[in-house]
């Protein structure tokens, strides 16, 4: 099967089931049995309560909300107290005599 089952936020799935129920009750009271009326008075009630829930600072916990990771500097380079001499044995930086 292609979908892992268990992988599934079945919370996330029950709250939109039941919030799609209710805009099709609220779109069909509201239309008075008009079907095209109905679906489009759904999708608003739906989209309504969809926002209203996902986007409304209501204190709840959200199981669609995406876990962010913290940001994590990178560990300061080590720099050694006495700095160490270069492995190079020329220490003269004077230009060589041009050739003649």
């Amino acid at each position: 099967m292609p979908i892992d089952l268990s992988q599934v936020n079945w919370l996330y799935v029950a709250v939109l089931t039941l919030m799609a129920c209710l805009a099709s009750v609220v779109g069909n009271l509201l239309s008075f049995n008009h079907r095209g009326m109905a679906a489009f008075l759904t999708a608003v009630a739906f989209a309504a309560m969809f926002v209203t829930y996902t986007y409304y600072p209501h204190g709840l916990p959200l199981p669609a909300a995406v876990q962010k990771t913290p940001v994590v500097a990178p560990a300061p380079v080590a720099v050694p107290a006495t700095p160490q001499r270069p492995r190079n044995p020329v220490t003269d930086i004077t230009p060589p005599a041009p050739a003649r």
